[in-house]
């Protein structure tokens, strides 16, 4: 990142690591010098020396030196940076806010050796006052979330409409009748020399400014028909953010080479928000619409902009000038350094614009980190639940259909791998269980072969499983340590109710009192949580038991078994957290 301080007029330049750049004026300050010193610390904390590499930080400390400036002359102080004192920092920083006070203290650290040892150890202390906490943004209601979208896209339609009629009748060619000051012409005119002001159309015509004077409203409107204004860039932006939630600042810097069509139907979108490294997303149907109507508006401004403003998504023209202080140009400035941010007045245009009221009856402040707020808010009310997945839009098993059918050869003999286990777990829960009486147990050896080779047991064990010596609390387990819930070679960490379902458990006469126990378990879980959570959490379980359990057992044994049952959670080895009270 390059920064450099600039005389005649003052100012600070930026080049910024997206190479994009923009210049700070600092020309109109009360204390040329001490404006200029403080300039010079702040490219001292510009990356890679600090930590400011974006415009919106950098706009910051720019402002925090022409408050600091000001306040400082109004105070009596003309020195520089090595004349200030406590007493004229501390009349500054007691009157400041926190924010400014956080970065007037930095900008006094990066002035180094002008500032006095004392006072360098002083601007290193603690904050004289604290940043205020910050409140995240609550989402829009109902009604307005549904008003901003209306308005949005009521005034993107008509944005898109107009641009087309001039498109059209530009197309039809030069009409020389009236001395080509009719519109046919002066949109001809324009689609083809770019967005001129009135005096360029004028002298393109080779009529004087005078005689063109009546022809100024046309060239206005065409002008805006054809090449989009900032406060129209930023109302479409602020609907391509409702439609994909994407953070702003991602939305905002995104270039055209972040653009992948995978196919006629599927567009993603690659976006930085400055925290944790490049993320991509799949835009809705409505985003990608949304998304070649803007590049359909751009088209004519993205072929007369510079071949860098032409890499960014969302450009727009600018009469501002890149140098402050000097005469804005006849043509409109089209460039990385104009292109990122639209500023404050668009977004108060734009309200004021759709005339959107809130919810008390005020006008409805727009802000784009709030209209994300409300898209996921919306997203949570259809039944999305916010795990994490490869694009939070999806479901486990669109991804799965989207993502895991196209992968290397490694990836999918893995992927196959934990489908064959999968498909096998899922076989041996759809075994019948293993219920036996008195008498089929002692006969168990003779008359169930195959069920003996299954739970892969010898007499030995066979004989510890029918006694009693390798029960658990559900059932008696053919093999606590086959690792079907855990780590082989470990006690099974299963919970109670997972016997119900597991391929190793026998399930004896004794066992009765703990599986009424569990069945009364069930029933309490079922009157305190909703029907879709128990069946999630406990459905399988409490059908497998009803089903294909207890009814196995004479109707003599349930009722004595029921007598020991006194439904309470102090039955069962439960953990805190699984309690029914």
């Amino acid at each position: 990142m390059v920064t450099r301080v600039e005389d005649d007029p003052l100012r600070i330049e930026f080049d910024f690591p997206n190479e994009t750049r923009w210049t700070g004026d600092l020309s109109q300050t009360s204390n040329d010098r001490l404006a200029r010193e403080l300039a010079a610390g702040m490219v001292q904390l510009t990356h890679p020396h600090g930590g400011v590499k974006r415009r919106h930080t950098a706009i910051q400390y720019c402002v925090t030196i022409r408050r600091m400036v000001a306040a400082l002359t109004e105070a009596g102080f003309e020195g520089g940076v090595a004349d200030l004192h406590k007493s004229h920092l501390l009349t500054y920083w007691l009157a400041a806010t926190g924010e400014h006070v956080a970065r007037s203290k930095m900008l006094l650290q990066g002035c180094g050796a002008l500032l006095e040892p004392e006072l360098a150890a002083f601007a290193k202390g603690r904050a004289v006052k604290r940043r205020m906490a910050s409140k995240p943004l609550a989402p829009y209601s109902e009604r307005e979330w549904r008003d901003l979208e209306a308005g949005l896209r009521e005034l993107t339609q008509g944005l898109l409409r107009a641009h087309r009629e001039v498109v059209a009748l530009a197309k039809l060619g030069p009409d020389p009748s009236e001395r080509g000051m009719n519109r046919q012409n002066l949109a001809h005119l324009l689609l083809e020399r770019g967005p001129l002001t009135a005096s360029g159309v004028a002298d393109a015509l080779g009529v004087s400014l005078f005689v063109f004077d009546a022809a100024k409203t046309d060239v206005k409107s065409l002008r805006d028909a054809l090449y989009p204004a900032a406060h129209d860039t930023f109302a479409l932006r602020m609907l391509f953010g409702v439609y994909c939630g994407v953070v702003p600042d991602g939305i905002r810097e995104v270039t055209m080479e972040d653009i992948t069509w995978a196919g006629s139907k599927t567009v993603l979108m690659a976006y930085d928000k400055h925290r944790r490294g490049i993320e991509s997303v799949t835009l809705p149907s409505r985003a990608q619409r949304l998304l070649n109507a803007w590049l359909e508006m751009s088209g004519p401004l993205r072929e007369h902009a510079s071949a860098k403003a032409a890499e960014t998504l969302w450009l727009f023209r600018s009469w501002r000038s890149e140098i402050p202080g000097r005469t804005a140009p006849l043509f409109p400035i089209i460039s990385p350094a104009e292109v990122p941010g639209s500023g404050n007045k668009p977004r108060v245009h734009l309200a004021k614009r759709l005339a959107l009221l809130s919810d008390s009856g005020g006008p409805l402040q727009l802000h784009s980190s709030r209209v994300r707020t409300t898209y996921h808010q919306v997203l949570s009310l259809k039944g999305w639940t916010g795990r994490t997945t490869i694009d939070p839009n999806h479901s486990a098993r669109v991804e799965g259909d989207h993502y895991a059918s196209t992968l290397t050869p490694a990836q999918t003999d893995s992927v196959e791998s934990i489908i064959e286990d999968a498909q096998a777990d899922l076989l041996l829960r759809a075994r019948p269980p293993l219920v036996l009486s008195e008498v089929e147990a002692a006969a168990f050896a003779a008359g169930h072969p195959d069920q003996v080779a299954r739970l892969g047991l010898d007499d030995a064990a066979l004989a510890e499983l029918l006694s009693g010596e390798m029960d658990v609390f559900t059932a008696s387990c053919a093999n606590q340590l086959a690792g079907v819930h855990g780590p082989a070679g470990k006690p099974c960490p299963a919970r109670p109710w997972v016997c119900l379902l597991c391929p190793l458990a026998v399930f004896l006469p004794r066992h009765l009192p703990n599986l009424l126990r569990l069945r009364a378990y069930f029933a309490r879980q079922s009157r305190r949580m909703t029907t879709d959570q128990f069946l999630a959490v406990f459905g399988p379980y409490a059908d497998r038991l009803n089903r294909d359990v207890l009814p196995r057992f004479p109707a003599g044994l349930l009722e004595a078994a029921t007598c020991e049952v006194a439904d309470t959670d102090s039955e069962l080895p439960l953990r805190p957290e699984e309690a029914t009270a």
